[in-house]
C-alpha cells in the first residue's frame, strides 16, 4: 500500500530552496559596497588642495597647447597670430615647472631641461616662425625638450 503524503494547509507545494534569497542580498551587499568606496573616494578627492593638482594640471595645460600648436600646423594655419599665443602660453607655464614640482627643483637635471624648454620657448618667441617648416621646427624642438625631461622624471 501506498502512503499518502500529508497535505500541507496550502495544498501540495514543494519546498523551496533559499536561493534566490542568497543572491539578493549578495546583490544588495554590492550595490552598498559600490556606493560606499565612491563616497570614500569622493571624500578623499575633496581634500585634496591646489598643491596636489597643480603638477598635473601645468602638464595638461602644457599638452593642450602643444597639441593646438600641432593642430595649427596640420590646418596649415603657421602664421604668428596663431602661433605665438600657444607660445607664450607655454612659455608662462615653464616657469611654474619648479614650483609644481617641488620634490625636482633642487635636481640638477630636472633644472636642466626646464631651462632648455624655456630656452627653446624664448627663441621661439624672438623670432616667431612664418611658415610651417619653420614652426614644426620648433613644435619638434619643444617636443624634445618635454619628451627629455619625461624620460627622466616620469
Amino acid at each position: 500500500m501506498n502512503n499518502p503524503r500529508p497535505e500541507t494547509p496550502y495544498g501540495d507545494q514543494k519546498p523551496h530552496g533559499n536561493g534566490a534569497k542568497y543572491i539578493i542580498l549578495i546583490l544588495v551587499g554590492l550595490a552598498i559596497g559600490v556606493l560606499a568606496t565612491v563616497m570614500l573616494l569622493r571624500t578623499i578627492e575633496g581634500r585634496k588642495t591646489w598643491q596636489d593638482h597643480f603638477p598635473g594640471a601645468a602638464m595638461h595645460m602644457m599638452a593642450a597647447h602643444a597639441a593646438q600648436l600641432g593642430g595649427n600646423i596640420k590646418a596649415n594655419r603657421c602664421n604668428p597670430s596663431d602661433s605665438v599665443p600657444h607660445l607664450q602660453t607655454l612659455r608662462a607655464v615653464s616657469n611654474d615647472l619648479e614650483p609644481a614640482f617641488p620634490g625636482l627643483a633642487d635636481d640638477a637635471r630636472f633644472a636642466g631641461h626646464a631651462g632648455d624648454l624655456r630656452a627653446t620657448l624664448d627663441d621661439a618667441l624672438a623670432s616667431p616662425a612664418e611658415n610651417c617648416e619653420t614652426l614644426v621646427a620648433t613644435a619638434d624642438k619643444i617636443g624634445e625638450n618635454c619628451k627629455a625631461c619625461h624620460q627622466d622624471f616620469r
